[in-house]
Order: C-alpha cells, then structure tokens, then sequence
C-alpha cells in the first residue's frame, strides 16, 4: 500500500520561511508522476498549491508564485515545498499529493494523499 508522510510544517511568522517534505513509501516513485502540493484552510476548500511533473515542468498557484519552490529529491524519493515570505493567508493543512499520469493535466487526478501537515503564519 502507498503511503506519502509529510513533514516540515510549524508555526512562523509572517515573512518567515517552511520547508516541507513528503516521502513515498514503496510502490510509488515521484520522478514517474504528476505530483504536488495542496492545503487546505479552516472553512475553505482545498486547493492545489504546486505541482512538478515527470519532466520537471511545474506549475504553481498564483497566491504563491515568486514565494514557492516545489521540487524533488530522486535519490530519496522526496518531494518538497520551499515556502518563503510566508503570510498569515498561508495558514492551512498541506497535503502531498500523487497521481499515475506523467504529465500534469489541466485537471489533476489525485490518486494518493499524505496525512498533512499544519502550517501557521502568524502576523
């Protein structure tokens, strides 16, 4: 079975910086994949965040372009977020997130979810 585990998340203030990390467990390898990062905040929906694709080709969310780098570690199966100039706007569960297509299409498949992880940003 496929397990993705966050890590990373914390309390900052605003300006400050995170980095997440998501390790796949067995039976699932990042460099293959779509994959990418989500949140969700208190009484919102969840939304993609950033997304890297077999390629390396990636694609953000406007409200954290210029701030986030998504990435991955091959060699440990690792996806990451880099997240700087945090603000309290960011507060929100992260979530990794996995799909079976190479490519990241206009519509992404989430087939595997991490746990999450909570991120707050204080002002």
């Amino acid at each position: 079975q496929v397990r993705l585990v966050e890590s990373g998340g914390g309390s900052v203030q605003a300006g400050g910086s995170l980095r997440l990390s998501c390790v796949a467990s067995t039976g699932y390898t990042y460099k293959y994949y779509c994959a990418g990062w989500f949140r969700q905040a208190q009484g919102k929906e969840r939304e993609e965040v950033a997304l890297i694709d077999s390629t390396g080709m990636t694609r953000y969310a406007e409200s954290v372009k210029g701030r986030f780098t998504i990435s991955r570690d091959n060699a440990k199966n690792t996806l990451i977020l880099e997240m700087n100039s945090l603000k309290p706007d960011d507060t929100a569960m992260y979530y990794c997130a996995g799909g079976l297509g190479g490519l990241c299409m206009a519509s992404f498949r989430v087939v595997y979810w991490g746990q999450g992880t909570q991120v707050t940003v204080s002002s």
